[in-house]
C-alpha cells in the first residue's frame, strides 16, 4: 500500500466515525448496549482510533516520498500533529472505556477541541499534498481526499 493510500484509508475510517457519531449524538440514546447504532458506534469508534494511531507516521512517510520542502516546516507540522493526535486518542480511548455510550457522551466528544483538531490537521495536510501533487502534475499519484 503506498503512503497515499494508506492516508486515504485511516482519513476516511476517521471522518467515517465522526459523522456516525454526529448522527448518534442526535437519537438520544441512555446505553449503547441495546441499540444496533451503538455497537455500530463501538466498531466506528475502534476503526477510528485504530487509523489515528498510525496517521502521523503515514503523513511523514508521505511528505518524504514526496520531499517537499523546506523539510523543518514539514517536520515542525508533523510534531503538531502527533501532539493532536495523542490528545484526541486519549479523548477517543476513554470513551470507548465507558461500560455504556450514551448520546450525550458522544455530543461531548464530537464537541471536543482535540477530535475537531485532528480533524482540522488532516483537512489542512490533505489540501497542501493536494497541492503538491498539481505542481509534480500526474505522475505524482496522491489520491484526492476531500474533508467530508
Amino acid at each position: 500500500m503506498t503512503e497515499f493510500a494508506d492516508i486515504a484509508r485511516r482519513c476516511d475510517a476517521i471522518e467515517e466515525c465522526y459523522e456516525f457519531m454526529l448522527a448518534y449524538a442526535a437519537q438520544g440514546l441512555a446505553d449503547d448496549r441495546d441499540s444496533r447504532s451503538g455497537t455500530q458506534l463501538r466498531e466506528l469508534l475502534t476503526r477510528a482510533v485504530n487509523a489515528a494511531c498510525g496517521l502521523p507516521a503515514a503523513y511523514g512517510a508521505a511528505t518524504q516520498a514526496l520531499e517537499l520542502a523546506p523539510r523543518q516546516r514539514y517536520q515542525d507540522f508533523l510534531d503538531v500533529l502527533r501532539a493532536d493526535t495523542a490528545k484526541a486518542l486519549a479523548a477517543m480511548e476513554l470513551v470507548l472505556a465507558q461500560p455504556r455510550i450514551s448520546s450525550q457522551l458522544i455530543d461531548n466528544l464530537n464537541a471536543s477541541l482535540h477530535v475537531r483538531t485532528l480533524l482540522t490537521d488532516v483537512f489542512l495536510l490533505d489540501e497542501i499534498l493536494g497541492i503538491q501533487q498539481a505542481l509534480r502534475g500526474p505522475a505524482a499519484s496522491i489520491p484526492d481526499h476531500q474533508p467530508a
